[in-house]
């Protein structure tokens, strides 16, 4: 079945079940079943792979079990089931004492999932479909489910509420590009959403893993956090599709609730590659957990002071978005551009002309690359120009990664 008759035709499931409302629901309804699925799929590979693997699920809560057989449970008692049974046993593995780091992962993903549908004939045919055409371990359906994946993405967008943590996948490759992280060192995204950042800083890495151990060492490097479940889930599903296996180092939680001062030095990090949420204000208190002289309640100067204060001593260094408000504001983002011209430098601003993040935002965004542990002797401002004969960028003419090669070029020399 071609990719996006599937997508549609679990969404058109969806819509017939009186519990689902909404886009966003059905995505998240979505994500649960595949990345269930994508586990089971994992631990047949894991118990052929790891010696003594033992799943942290009970046989009753694997997929395997309860979801694999198209004639299995259904109607009531699969509601039942799943609502009664399988949610709570899923989401106390977050907080059970001596689970593995697998146990870790599910209970993590689980911790806010909800089971919207209320029809277990439907919910039957949802899950039928997807074990029906998916394997994830044919590296065919693995590709495969990375195109659902964008495609899922593309959905969330458009439910409107999605552009806060989506940026364009040039842009996220051409920070990452520039940035150039290398095997064994330390790559976060304190924002990370649905792990944009990360996927290409994986694709990166792995072109330097020569044998297991470098394999291990990627496993360990790759470190995200995130605060809304929905964008979490996405994001722990897109490392495991990325080879991530056990990725409990994406973290659900807001990076900025957690005091300054507790980060020790071992926390330190090489590459820092985000787009922290700009626009947004802190709930009441936020800003206690920084000093004085950062303390706001814009987020997006939040997240730069925390930035700032994670890269390691010597060299760390970050490629960050940030809105023009940073750049020309004053009172706290003086501050922090003081700091940022005297203890980093801040070798290149490029400017993103409007309509890179529409319909989703108008603002104008700047790409900014810094490094940690020696002064700003000079800035290179480039003015990111539209292609020929374009006015705007719009969802059918996004911005594309080739674009980026004059400022590779600049670079390179």
């Amino acid at each position: 079945m071609p990719l996006s008759t599937l997508i549609k035709t679990i969404q058109d499931i969806m819509r017939k079940d009186v519990g689902v409302d909404g886009d966003a629901q059905r995505i998240s309804q979505m994500v649960w079943l595949l990345f269930l699925k994508i586990f089971d799929d994992k631990e047949q590979e894991w118990k052929l792979t790891l010696s003594g693997y033992k799943s942290p699920l009970p046989s009753r809560f694997q997929w395997s079990s309860w979801a694999a057989n198209p004639e299995g449970m259904t109607g009531e008692e699969l509601i039942d089931f799943v609502n009664n049974d399988l949610f709570p046993a899923l989401k106390r593995l977050a907080t059970t004492a001596g689970v593995s780091a697998q146990g870790k992962v599910v209970g993590s993903v689980f911790e806010d999932a909800y089971n919207y549908m209320k029809s277990g004939t439907l919910l039957r045919q949802v899950i039928n479909t997807i074990q029906e055409d998916f394997d994830f371990n044919s590296s065919q359906d693995r590709h495969l489910f990375n195109d659902i994946y964008e495609k899922i993405l593309g959905d969330l967008q458009s439910a409107g509420n999605a552009g806060e943590y989506y940026t364009p996948r040039a842009v996220t490759e051409f920070m990452v590009d520039i940035v150039d992280p290398q095997l064994g060192e330390s790559v976060l995204d304190p924002a990370c959403g649905t792990g944009g950042f990360l996927v290409n800083a994986i694709k990166r890495l792995k072109n330097q893993v020569k044998t297991p151990e470098d394999d291990q060492i990627l496993q360990k490097s790759i470190h995200g956090v995130e605060k809304k479940p929905l964008p979490h889930m996405l994001a722990m599903t897109n490392m495991m599709l990325h080879g991530i296996d056990v990725p409990t180092n994406i973290r659900h939680d807001n990076t900025l609730s957690r005091p300054l001062k507790d980060y020790d030095r071992k926390e330190r990090v090489d590459c820092i590659v985000t787009n922290p949420p700009f626009g947004g204000m802190e709930e009441d208190g936020i800003e206690q957990n920084f000093p004085k002289k950062y303390q706001t309640r814009e987020t997006a100067d939040l997240f730069m002071a925390l930035i700032m204060h994670l890269l390691k001593p010597d060299g760390g260094r970050a490629a960050i978005i940030l809105p023009d408000g940073f750049l020309f504001g004053e009172g706290v983002k003086t501050t922090l551009k003081k700091e940022l011209l005297t203890d980093f430098n801040l070798h290149t601003i490029v400017r993103l002309p409007n309509g890179v993040f529409s319909p989703y935002t108008g603002i104008k965004t700047n790409l900014l690359f810094f490094e940690k542990g020696t002064p700003t002797k000079q800035v290179w401002f480039f003015e990111h120009p539209y292609p020929p004969g374009y006015k705007s960028y719009s969802k059918s003419k996004p911005l594309t990664i080739g674009e980026f090669e004059r400022e590779k070029k600049w670079w390179n020399n």
